[in-house]
């Protein structure tokens, strides 16, 4: 039996996020920030099940980063959400850190949110 949690121990793996540096462990078919940081972020996702206010938060996400040269993900694999630690949806990860989880935000709230992680 010990070889089957043996494997499990292989597929994690320590990653790091190429712009906040801190060690993060996910799985080899998650992915980890791989942007240029623009002011600080390298990578702002979306989790959801693909519902209207996944949906909705994913737009308002693309709104608020508009001009700033930041890709937002859209990300509906449960298997991924789970690694975030996301509990409910939509939610929001900066920097492959969930921030927000459970609301529908609007622009100026995620700008706010985005404005926030940089100053810390």
């Amino acid at each position: 039996m010990s070889l089957f949690s043996k494997k499990k121990e292989e597929k994690r793996e320590a990653t790091s996020c190429c712009c906040c540096g801190g060690a993060q462990y996910t799985s080899a078919s998650a992915s980890t920030c791989c942007g240029e940081p623009v002011d600080g972020v390298c990578c702002i996702k979306v989790l959801g099940s693909g519902c209207k206010a996944c949906h909705q938060l994913y737009d308002n996400t693309v709104k608020a980063v508009e001009g700033m040269g930041i890709e937002v993900e859209y990300v509906t694999d449960l298997q991924k959400i789970m690694e975030y630690g996301a509990m409910s949806m939509p939610a929001l990860v900066i920097n492959e850190k969930l921030v927000s989880a459970g609301k529908t935000l609007k622009p100026a709230e995620i700008s706010e949110l985005i404005e926030n992680f940089v100053k810390n």
